[in-house]
């Protein structure tokens, strides 16, 4: 197995939770939170896949897909256009309302951007600093296996609060 099938291994992991999430969840659970301060499926899902997103374009040098196409203006959400999530309280947490079809879809679109952009990676392009800032500095591939463990654990909360809004009755 080389490095870019591995990253693709792992990114198709967190695409298998994120379905799993998604698929015949009821439009109640979407919006589910176990306390006032609780993060929701709904929320969690645009999350992670903003946090791709961002990641992806990033490393890509390319805009990202809530922006260029058009998933910003679907989801009209109330805040800065630019948000991914980090630094977000509960009020925010609760303006994430959307769909399950429209959170999969964005969510289909960045991982798909994401697996082509990966397997065409070399070697080294993934031995690449992408960030400087850090010591040690950031590798090309650091900053994907970042995103892969932020986004499968966040797509596992997904999972778990699912399963508490399924034994709340939501």
């Amino acid at each position: 197995m080389t490095s870019t099938e591995l990253l693709i291994d792992a990114l198709g992991r967190v695409r298998t939770v994120v379905r799993s999430v998604l698929e015949d969840v009821p439009a109640r659970a979407l919006t589910f939170r176990a306390d006032p301060e609780a993060n929701t499926i709904a929320w969690l899902i645009w999350h992670l896949t903003r946090v791709q997103d961002e990641q992806i374009a990033t490393l890509m040098g390319r805009d990202q897909m809530w922006s260029s196409g058009g998933w910003a203006d679907r989801f009209d959400l109330p805040f800065d256009p630019a948000a991914t999530g980090y630094g977000q309280g509960a009020h925010d947490v609760g303006a994430v309302r959307a769909d399950a079809g429209l959170l999969a879809g964005y969510y289909e679109a960045v991982h798909a951007r994401t697996e082509a952009y990966v397997r065409d990676l070399t070697d080294a392009d993934l031995a690449e600093v992408v960030d400087a800032t850090w010591n040690p500095p950031v590798t090309r591939a650091v900053r994907l296996v970042s995103t892969v463990s932020d986004d499968l654990q966040h797509a596992g909360q997904a999972a778990y609060v699912r399963g508490l809004a399924r034994r709340a009755g939501s």
